[in-house]
């Protein structure tokens, strides 16, 4: 956690706050180490970006799961050839 932390630049608390928020859930390694994927860690930046803006942690969950929805449902529409709306 002190890695992915230091990384992106926020407090293990911010990561911990983004678990209680379900936003991410990091794997357990065998010694019970918390352990981030790329995915992961990208949720974080973005979430630590809309906070330094001034958005709640909670709605910045939130705003970045409807986005991440958003982006899965354009994802879908273009595969079943349904071009996106302007």
């Amino acid at each position: 956690m002190g890695a992915a932390a230091e990384m992106l630049g926020v407090t293990a608390a911010f990561l911990r706050a983004l678990g209680a928020a379900k936003l991410i859930e990091p794997r357990r390694s065998s010694g019970g180490h918390r352990r981030y994927s790329r995915y992961q860690l990208r949720l974080a930046a973005r979430a630590r970006e809309l906070v330094d803006q001034g958005t709640p942690v909670e709605a910045a969950c939130r705003i970045i799961i409807l986005e991440d929805q958003l982006a899965e449902a354009l994802r879908i529409n273009e595969a079943h050839g349904r071009p996106a709306e302007p």
